[in-house]
C-alpha cells in the first residue's frame, strides 16, 4: 500500500489532482485509515492511474474518463480512442490549412511590396 504521497511521486499526480479524482468517483484510494483519514493506494490503483494519465494526455475530459471508468471491462475504451484520434487528426488538418493560408497570405503581402 502507498501512502498519498508516495502514490503521488510514483503517478506523478499531484495529491490535490488525487483529492479531486477521489471526490469525483474517478480514483478512489483503495483503502482509507479511520483514526486519520490517510488515504492509501494498492498497485490496482497504480494501474488505473497511469490509465488516468494517459487520457488526459490524449484530451479526455473528466467526464469522458469517468464513463471510461464506469465501464469496468473497458470494452468501449478501444472505439473511444478512435474517436479521439479522429477528432484529433482534424485539429490538425485544421491546423495545416492554417499555417498554409498564412503562408499564402504573407507570401502575397511579400509580393505586393515589389
Amino acid at each position: 500500500m502507498y501512502r498519498i504521497s508516495e502514490f503521488s511521486q510514483i503517478t506523478g499526480l499531484s495529491k490535490e489532482t488525487l483529492r479531486y479524482y477521489a471526490e469525483v468517483k474517478l480514483l478512489e484510494p483503495a483503502y482509507i485509515e479511520p483514526s486519520n483519514n490517510y488515504r492509501y493506494y494498492d498497485d490496482g490503483s497504480y494501474f488505473l492511474a497511469m490509465l488516468l494519465v494517459k487520457l488526459r494526455r490524449f484530451g479526455f475530459t473528466i467526464q469522458e474518463m469517468i464513463a471510461v471508468m464506469e465501464d469496468e471491462s473497458f470494452e468501449h475504451l478501444e472505439d473511444l480512442l478512435q474517436q479521439k484520434r479522429k477528432k484529433i487528426q482534424m485539429q490538425i488538418d485544421d491546423l495545416l490549412q492554417q499555417t498554409e493560408e498564412i503562408d499564402e497570405f504573407l507570401a502575397s503581402g511579400k509580393e505586393q511590396k515589389r
